[in-house]
């Protein structure tokens, strides 16, 4: 006589069928590292910031001592190009301080995110003057005369910080909840806070002086700020995620005050970005899949990849 399999044997089997499903899905959406394994889709979100990591660790760095990362951690690099234009900024005791932490600080995040996802090497970075001059002269719809310099004296060095941080600290805002990954989740956390901690030291910095009149264009710091900001938003395409030093009453927190040391939206919360819109300003061709500006040839890891991939196709 035949024996029928009992309900227990049955369900020891289908239960293991399913795990073996599982697993086999999992390899192929996960990502191990060295704290346990990440989804696909956190790695492509946790290495793209990396494109603004280089770029801000290499800006001050060498704004700061006239090197960058090749002198101080060639590791780092992973064997990327060296950055073009970059060079030591004409900088008080003071702000040169400030920067140097900041650089190191932008050190150890490329630390954190290269220990935590595989991530790839520093893109070619274009620093020099003429980048920062394109970018202020398209702020202000007209070429300033003489050239903006950012390494000429601290304001301008200041001004052209200001470009920078703050659009990082957008994405990682905008990357926070797409994330699943604990791990994931608290690295973003942990990077952002310091980036808004950046941004916030170059704007109250640039706050104290927002009516001083940069030499010897007349514009006042405030003005410049204003300006930046617009164009961010015009590049980004998704309406005001950025907003400058001094604003209309009705804009600054609360609808009470002009003063606005802190960019945020309605309810005083950080703005958000996408990497499509990030990759749109910091090419400076409000187009996410045609490079420029910072990067010559583009951004790197899946993300930045994918829309230089479908310019290709494009073409």
């Amino acid at each position: 006589m035949l024996l029928s399999a009992s309900p227990t044997s049955t369900t020891i089997k289908t239960t293991a069928l399913i795990l073996i499903i599982l697993l086999h899905v999992s390899s192929a959406t996960l990502v191990r590292d060295g704290h346990g394994d990440l989804p696909k889709s956190d790695v492509a979100l946790l290495e793209f910031p990396l494109n603004l990591e280089y770029l801000e660790a290499e800006f001050f760095s060498w704004g700061a001592f006239g090197r960058g990362l090749d002198a101080f951690a060639p590791n780092l690099t992973m064997g990327g190009p060296p950055p073009i234009g970059a060079k030591k900024a004409n900088l008080s005791p003071l702000i040169k301080d400030i920067i140097a932490q900041f650089a190191f600080q932008e050190f150890g995040h490329l630390r954190a995110i290269q220990k935590t996802v595989p991530g790839f090497p520093r893109p070619l970075l274009n620093l020099s003057a003429g980048v920062f001059e394109a970018i202020i002269n398209d702020a202000f719809g007209k070429p300033l005369v003489p050239s903006f310099d950012p390494y000429a004296n601290d304001f301008n060095y200041l001004i052209a910080s200001y470009v920078v941080p703050y659009v990082g600290l957008t994405g990682y805002v905008g990357a926070n909840p797409k994330l699943q990954h604990p791990t994931s989740k608290r690295l973003v956390a942990g990077l952002l806070g310091v980036e808004s901690g950046q941004d916030a030291v170059l704007r109250a910095l640039l706050y104290e002086h927002a009516f001083v009149k940069i030499k010897p264009y007349g514009i006042t710091v405030a003005e410049f700020t204003d300006k930046i900001s617009n164009l961010r938003n015009k590049l980004g395409k998704k309406g005001v995620k950025d907003e400058g030093l001094i604003v209309k009453p009705e804009q600054g927190p609360e609808g009470m005050t002009s003063g606005n040391v802190l960019a945020g939206d309605e309810y005083s919360l950080s703005y958000d970005r996408t990497p499509e819109e990030i990759l749109r300003i910091v090419y400076g061709t409000g187009k996410e899949n045609q490079p420029g500006g910072f990067y010559p040839k583009g951004g790197d890891g899946e993300i930045a990849q994918s829309y230089l991939r479908h310019q290709d196709m494009n073409l």
